[in-house]
């Protein structure tokens, strides 16, 4: 088929080390020679888009590059017989819209390999609304699951719960019948939070212990930990016998600073989610999952839509911390 021209948020790297966004008709011919052209319907932000499109070289490395680690879209060319023209797609991870070219343009290739089947029971904008957040927060969820935590054991801890990953991961849990406490360092959060599932909501304070003791009460059956740093630390030694955290995220801070008194007091799990290289079978797992029982039923007042013009701007916010929930990039001005 004739090449397609197409609008792009791309980011170039300046003489200086700067770097600057600006939106730019492109050639799916400049695109990479994989198996699968698809015409990108729905994207989202995440922090990871925003430190790409910010010129964070361990994100991204080579520049001039078009963010976006998550698309949903509808096949247009396949060389593969796993997919044909018109199926309905989901791309999340794998190095989408970090070494090769990703949703924050109107078409993407990408190999057969990285693709999921959009499930019945799920819009392409809803899996959206999901993307790579919604996933990494189901990860963590089944995590706890299968490591036998039940809604009767306890209260979940959910740090970050405003962010992308916690405020799904306050929705779902409240969905599947757990008590949720949510951290957020924003008071005007509150009442979202509430609406969305969250039992009871604590400030970053409380959730920060400075004392330096090794051990502390016992409070959290198990911990969705979004941010590192010193609220991960605490959460460590808040959890309960045998209870389990999840780690996914390092905004706080990278660094971990923890005795090994909680694992081997306490019998406490600390286990990393990693959604890049998630294996397939598992990928579409999760996928059905988030389409039928975890389906949540207010899913899509989790988000505000923008288009690529809007872009820019909501960068800029993620950066600055001012975004709340999820953030939808419509490519074609499509109906959700």
């Amino acid at each position: 088929m004739p090449s397609k021209q197409f609008q792009a948020l791309v980011v170039n790297e300046e003489a200086d080390n700067t770097f600057v966004r600006q939106l730019t008709t492109k050639s799916t011919a400049d695109l990479p020679d994989y198996d699968v052209l698809i015409s990108v319907k729905f994207s989202s932000l995440n922090y990871k888009d925003a430190l790409s499109a910010s010129g964070n070289k361990g994100v991204t490395k080579r520049y001039p590059h078009t963010p976006g680690v998550d698309v949903a879209g509808v096949v247009e060319e396949s060389r593969s017989e796993l997919f044909s023209p018109g199926d309905n797609v989901i791309v999340t991870s794998y190095d989408l819209g970090t070494k090769i070219p990703g949703g924050f343009g109107q078409y993407v290739k990408v190999p057969a390999e990285w693709i999921v089947p959009c499930p019945d029971g799920l819009s392409l904008y809803e899996s959206m609304v999901l993307g790579t957040a919604g996933f990494t927060a189901a990860q963590s969820v089944l995590k706890l699951i299968e490591h036998g935590i039940k809604p009767n054991d306890g209260k979940i801890l959910v740090s970050g719960a405003t962010g992308g990953v916690g405020s799904i991961s306050v929705s779902l849990l409240s969905h599947l019948g757990y008590h949720v406490v949510g951290v957020t360092g924003k008071t005007q959060a509150h009442a979202m939070l509430k609406d969305i599932g969250a039992d009871d909501v604590i400030s970053r304070e409380e959730a920060s212990d400075t004392s330096g003791r090794l051990l502390l009460r016992e409070k959290w059956a198990a911990v969705v930990d979004t941010v590192g740093g010193i609220i991960l630390e605490t959460a460590i030694k808040t959890t309960q016998y045998g209870g389990i955290i999840t780690c996914c995220g390092n905004v706080a801070s990278p660094d971990l600073s923890i005795s090994v008194y909680p694992f081997i007091l306490r019998g406490v799990t600390l286990a990393g989610i990693d959604s890049a290289k998630c294996p397939m079978k598992t990928r579409k797992m999760i996928w059905d999952k988030l389409a039928s029982k975890w389906k949540l039923p207010t899913l899509t007042n989790l988000a505000d839509d923008i288009n690529l013009s809007q872009l820019n701007n909501y960068i800029d916010m993620i950066l600055k911390g001012k975004t709340k929930g999820r953030v939808v990039l419509n490519l074609h001005g499509e109906t959700s």
